[in-house]
């Protein structure tokens, strides 16, 4: 090999190595956690030093985030670029959104990740911020947004788009959990292709009902001093001795 190749080939792998080394960590984080994680384990994973892991990462939250940004806020941007340039209905846009991102991030490696803040976010606030704003937030919007563009083209009921944001969301996340927990134990695994296609034939079912039908009121609302719990009844129904009133 000539000088001219090797420098050429060094100067590959100098140009990859922050891809191999976010690679190592997501491996890491995803097997232990985020405070067991130690950088030099993912330097060894990666088959460098740890004085060259910190040429790229000063820290191990700037990797973590890295990690992050890399694997679920760029399917994020997807996502919004798919919102943005949307022709269709609102039901095929949520379609859309629900099973991108599970193809992009809860059948993937990264898809560990929300598991891992789930379990840790309470341990590191900043990192639970961070998580919050530019991925829970930001996925939250998003769905938010496609109900509401339902509403405004007459395609759906009327809701609370915010909390249903929330519902729509909900089957994917415990999927996800569940396929990086109990899975492993579960006799009959969940197809994850068959488990979103009844979520999306229920949600739709719920979102497209026929005028007429009963329907419960969602929207919030101002709670009256007279009608709104007091801290007292709260904390017995947290406690699991709810207040009840015998008539």
């Amino acid at each position: 090999m000539s000088d001219i190749d090797a420098c050429r080939r060094w100067s590959r792998r100098k140009s990859e190595r922050p891809a191999e080394l976010t690679a190592a960590a997501l491996d890491l984080f995803v097997e232990r956690g985020y405070a067991a994680t130690r950088l030099e384990d993912v330097a060894r994973r990666a088959g460098v030093s740890k004085g060259t892991l910190y040429l790229y990462f000063d820290s191990k939250e700037t990797l973590f985030k890295t990690v992050v940004r890399d694997g679920i806020v760029t399917a994020l941007e997807c996502g919004e670029r798919l919102a943005a340039a949307h022709q269709g209905s609102a039901r095929e846009l949520l379609s859309e959104l629900l099973i991108g991102w599970w193809e992009l991030i809860g059948s993937r490696r990264i898809g560990g990740i929300p598991k891992l803040m789930l379990a840790e976010c309470r341990n590191f606030p900043e990192l639970c911020r961070f998580y919050f704003d530019e991925v829970i937030g930001r996925g939250h919007r998003l769905i938010a947004a496609a109900l509401q563009r339902g509403i405004d083209e007459g395609e759906f009921r009327d809701m609370d788009t915010d909390l249903v944001a929330r519902l729509v969301w909900a089957p994917e996340a415990l999927l996800n959990l569940w396929q990086h927990s109990y899975d492993q134990c579960d006799p009959e695994p969940v197809e994850a292709q068959r488990y979103i296609r009844q979520h999306l034939d229920l949600l739709f079912g719920g979102l497209l009902e026929p005028a007429g039908a009963p329907r419960f009121e969602t929207r919030r609302t101002a709670a009256s001093p007279a009608s709104a719990p007091s801290r007292k009844s709260r904390s017995k129904v947290q406690h699991g001795k709810p207040a009840l009133h015998r008539g």
